[in-house]
């Protein structure tokens, strides 16, 4: 009866062990800053198309793979971010809040707008168990209509996917 009892414990122990190999790497989107440098610049449309950047991320991500993405409030991101492109500079800082949150990785970015005719989406890939940025990618956006963007982030999301990957 012994070894019975030693066997199931065995294979409950295991299938934990499964269990979690399998789970779904956990990713927060902290929202993007607009870095805005043209000669009239952060328009309200300019702050509301960069507003809309984090949710369609957090979306595109959630469609490439099978990826629990983690909420990191407004309040908890600014708190953090002592002055415009604090948490974009230091990844380490970057990573200690998306541990707060429970996060595998975190995603940093900025929407540099240089140009009325172009602007980039500036991400950094920050893994939070070594605290280094894995990936820096720039996604160039021609113009600024919706689904521009769209595409911007789309193909951001399979970046990270692909650095990531399921």
């Amino acid at each position: 009866m012994n070894r019975v009892k030693s066997t199931l414990t065995a294979l409950a122990i295991g299938s934990l062990l499964l269990t979690n190999a399998d789970a779904a790497q956990r990713i927060a989107v902290l929202d993007f800053e607009l870095n805005d440098i043209t000669s009239l610049p952060n328009t309200p449309e300019e702050q509301r198309r960069t507003a809309s950047i984090r949710p369609l991320l957090e979306q595109a991500i959630n469609r490439t793979g099978d990826y629990e993405v983690i909420h990191i409030d407004a309040a908890a991101q600014a708190a953090a971010n002592s002055s415009f492109g604090y948490l974009f500079r230091f990844n380490d800082l970057a990573a200690k809040l998306g541990k707060q949150f429970g996060a595998d990785w975190i995603i940093v970015s900025q929407h540099s707008k240089p140009s009325f005719l172009f602007s980039y989406l500036i991400a950094h890939v920050i893994n939070i168990k070594n605290q280094t940025q894995t990936a820096r990618y720039d996604i160039e956006l021609k113009g600024n209509h919706e689904k521009v963007t769209q595409r911007g982030v789309k193909a951001l999301a399979d970046k990270v996917h692909n650095l990531i990957g399921q």
